[in-house]
């Protein structure tokens, strides 16, 4: 009897960018959310850079109304290029020609934005039968913590749905999603189930669902047979939980290294400050500037001089 086709290596990461980005308007009006600088590079070039760093040379975004912008960034600019190269000013060419080089990009439109879940199914025939990784936009992976490389090599070995966890405290569970786990004593659990946004008394655990997920090609059926859920929308948690109650393994990595969360602003700010004290060309004066500036705050509830 032959044996079995040893699993083909994940290539392909897809990033949903079609939200609206309300949160953040009126900056968003005219400039998607994705685009917005964190420190000077656009939160979603950090995404792309992680994708690449995890060997995931080919990256599809999901994309919708007025986000044209987002393939204008990854396209070649040959007339910047070619203005730079004039100036000698070769560091700066340098820095445009990395959010074109990193990885090989492609577009899809969404249409119609009906959940996350949704955005998923749209990278169908790009995936294929392959498992593939999602990223989602607001949270920014520290680079220096290899969190998609663990979530790769932990569904190589076990098949099925990876999704990153993160101990949010129960205080804070009513804002992610939750899961069900059998502990392991490891940081890799298996999860028996899950639920979108639930009340803090209801929630399985304090371990909620962040922005990064490894899942087979058995999803796409999974999604198309998941009615609208929460808000009306296909909810990406509601697909997982069939693999789930269909005996498909879905393991759950909990993370505890360095996340920046890009996607409420004050987390924005906070993710500015923090990525920009560990660079090493702004680092060594912006923090003894941020010293002293925090030195001389008033103190929490005194008025501003």
């Amino acid at each position: 009897m032959s044996s079995p086709e040893p699993a083909r290596p994940t290539t392909k990461a897809v990033i949903p960018v079609a939200g609206l980005g309300t949160r953040f308007l009126p900056a968003t009006k005219a400039v998607p959310k994705e685009l917005l600088p964190v420190v000077d590079r656009p939160a979603l070039q950090y995404i792309v850079e992680e994708a690449a760093r995890a060997g995931l040379p080919e990256v599809l975004m999901v994309t919708g109304r007025n986000k044209g912008a987002i393939e204008d960034f990854f396209d070649r600019t040959p007339e910047l290029e070619a203005a730079l190269e004039k100036k000698g000013d070769q560091a700066r060419i340098d820095a445009v020609a990395e959010s074109t080089d990193v990885a090989q990009v492609f577009f899809v439109r969404q249409g119609e934005a009906k959940g996350l879940g949704h955005a998923v199914l749209q990278a169908e025939a790009f995936v294929g039968d392959e498992a593939f990784a999602v990223l989602l936009g607001d949270d920014i992976i520290d680079a220096r913590d290899h969190l998609l490389e663990q979530m790769l090599a932990v569904q190589a070995e076990h098949g099925g749905a990876v999704i990153a966890l993160l101990d949010v405290g129960i205080e804070n569970i009513d804002k992610y999603g939750a899961v069900a786990v059998e502990e392991s004593g490891s940081d890799v659990v298996r999860i028996t189930g899950m639920v979108e946004k639930p009340p803090r008394d209801e929630a399985p655990s304090s371990l909620a669902i962040i922005g990064r997920y490894v899942l087979p090609a058995e999803i796409f059926a999974a999604i198309k047979v998941t009615p609208p859920g929460r808000g009306g929308e296909l909810q990406l948690t509601d697909a997982l939980l069939k693999l789930v109650e269909d005996g498909v393994p879905v393991h759950g990595v909990v993370f505890s290294g360095r996340r920046y969360d890009t996607g409420d602003k004050l987390d924005y700010l906070k993710a500015v400050v923090r990525l920009a004290v560990d660079r090493a060309d702004l680092g060594p004066a912006f923090a003894p500037w941020l010293r002293t500036f925090v030195a001389d705050l008033p103190a929490e509830g005194a008025s501003p001089a």
